[in-house]
């Protein structure tokens, strides 16, 4: 008996599937939203009158990339705003702030962000430069990993911020010699500022996130998980955007939320948690996960550390970091959690935060056994290695953002001197991880760095960003990840983390979630991985991009 004809097939291969058994394959075929054969000449046989044929003509095809850690809402506002990722140094940060205020005289507050900390003495610029541009209205620019934001004198005096406001539990005023505010709130000491700021509008909201989705689609992104659902950093709980556009029909993406988790709170929370879990979760969108920043970051000493951080001459600091969860009660709140069949996403960057957080992980098998909830750790900047084969025996996932593990100024200006030789080895060990046999996944944490999945995957094979000057080390190469890993990480291993079985490799019966690239990379030198462009884009088998070239 003859089989039913697909509604599209893919052919003239190659087809990386990421799938053990299968391999690589020459062809695909989709019906009804999902993949019904793969194989080889044998897959042209389901081309029938009604079936649309791509060509592949020796072009991967990819199961779709999924992030797991990004902040779509957020980088879709940004790039609407005051947008400044595309710039590198000071003086260029300030011609555009002061060529967006005056491209916008009837905006209130002057929002957006995305600077580099690298680019001003100690990663902190100052009010002052602000000040010169735009003296009359309140600015606020959260930096690129928005764990800080940059403030001019307006934006200070309307919130009240003066020499005599004490630093909040979670963050930190940046001072003068006098105590006086300079301009940069480090973590938590942005809402003093930040809870002023006008609200966004739905419509902007929905916007925002269409936008955000393009971006997304056009790099082979087709699901992911929202790491921040809820308000945190005054940024906007992306929920009713959501909810907006799924009514509209026009959420193709699939979505898991991480509830944030209120460091301010306790296990009082968790009910609400429940309850919010259930309201919101429909169609194309389940929060189903739960968010725990348990520590900052590097550059601005933050991120917790098991010993005290270097100053710049080299001498033992009298800080190691800010836990903003007391450890022992994020054992008791993940042990709960876990109960309630909640996964949780820790932010955990130092090897302070990566140890409670595995303690976390650790309690909740001692109270329930191990549950397919799935917990994962995100940025793992800094892992003692004694924890390192801690991840496969408790069953939690490093999430990488792979992007950051090279030499740049960031990293070379910012981080190493103030980590010391010993820490500084211990930083982002991907192949250690691999090769203790935990699984990985990956995100970009975009707007923090650029959403384009083969920016990542060149620097987890490399250990170099792309275009890095000729000489430039590799960061740890022996940190390296293969392609095939990479590639591994960033489609079946955020699957995984997401609870998307149905996903992350080109199999009979998964949902066809595809990507076609302009090239098959695996055919080329590793230094060229981030030459790779994506041409088209499928979610359900049906086309959701298209390049101009396809």
């Amino acid at each position: 008996m003859s089989r039913p004809h697909a509604d599209v097939v893919f052919t003239g291969g190659p087809v990386h599937t990421v799938d053990a058994v299968l391999g690589r394959a020459t062809g695909a075929a989709v019906t009804d939203g999902r993949i019904t054969a793969v194989g080889h000449d044998e897959v042209r046989e389901l081309i029938g009158p009604g079936t649309e044929v791509v060509d592949l003509a020796g072009r991967l095809l990819l199961p779709g990339f999924q992030d797991a850690h990004v902040h779509p809402l957020g980088a879709g506002l940004e790039l609407g705003q005051c947008h400044l990722a595309e710039a590198r140094d000071s003086g260029e940060y300030v011609r555009l702030v002061g060529a967006y205020a005056d491209a916008h005289p009837g905006a209130e507050w002057i929002t957006g962000g995305g600077w580099s900390l690298e680019a001003f003495p100690g990663g902190n610029p100052t009010a002052e430069l602000l000040d010169a541009v735009v003296p009359d209205r309140p600015v606020f620019l959260p930096n690129r990993d928005h764990h800080g934001a940059w403030v001019n004198s307006r934006a200070l005096e309307l919130a009240g911020v003066t020499r005599d406001t004490p630093d909040p539990a979670d963050g930190r005023i940046e001072r003068d010699a006098g105590g006086n505010p300079t301009g940069m709130l480090q973590e938590g000491a942005q809402h003093l500022v930040g809870r002023l700021l006008p609200a966004v509008t739905l419509a902007e909201q929905k916007a925002a996130l269409l936008r955000a989705q393009s971006v997304l689609h056009a790099f082979g992104v087709t699901a992911w998980q929202d790491a921040i659902v809820g308000t945190y950093a005054n940024m906007t709980d992306p929920v009713p955007a959501y909810h907006a556009v799924l009514d509209e029909g026009l959420l193709t993406a699939r979505v898991v939320g991480a509830l944030w988790w209120d460091r301010d709170r306790g296990a009082e929370q968790i009910p609400e948690l429940l309850e919010r879990r259930a309201a919101v979760s429909r169609g194309r969108f389940r929060a189903t996960t739960v968010k725990v920043m348990q520590d900052g970051i590097a550059e601005n000493g933050t991120a917790a550390l098991l010993g005290p951080y270097l100053t710049a001459c080299g001498c033992v600091s009298g800080n190691s970091g800010i836990s903003f969860v007391d450890p022992a009660d994020l054992a008791k709140y993940v042990a709960e959690l876990d109960a309630h069949d909640f996964q949780v996403h820790f932010h955990a960057l130092g090897d302070r935060a990566v140890r409670e957080a595995l303690d976390a992980v650790r309690a909740a098998r001692a109270a329930n056994g191990f549950r397919d909830t799935r917990h994962h750790l995100a940025h793992l900047q800094v892992v003692h290695p004694d924890d390192v084969a801690r991840f496969r025996e408790l069953g939690a996932a490093a999430n990488i953002q792979a992007l950051w593990a090279a030499h740049e100024p960031q990293m070379d200006e910012l981080t190493l001197p103030f980590l010391g030789p010993e820490r500084g080895a211990w930083q982002y060990p991907f192949g250690d991880l691999l090769r203790s046999g935990a699984a990985l996944a990956a995100g970009s944490d975009w707007p923090v760095s650029s959403p384009d999945p083969f920016q990542a995957l060149h620097v987890a094979v490399n250990r170099r960003i792309p275009g890095a000057p000729d000489g430039t080390p590799a960061f740890l190469p022996a940190q390296r990840l293969d392609l095939a890993a990479a590639v591994a990480a960033y489609t079946a291993g955020s699957a995984h983390v997401n609870h998307l079985d149905d996903t992350g490799t080109v199999t009979p019966g998964k949902l066809a979630d595809l990507v076609v690239l302009d090239r098959d990379p695996f055919a080329g030198p590793p230094e060229a991985v981030a030459e790779t462009r994506v041409l088209q884009t499928f979610v359900d088998g049906r086309r959701v991009y298209a390049a101009a070239d396809a």
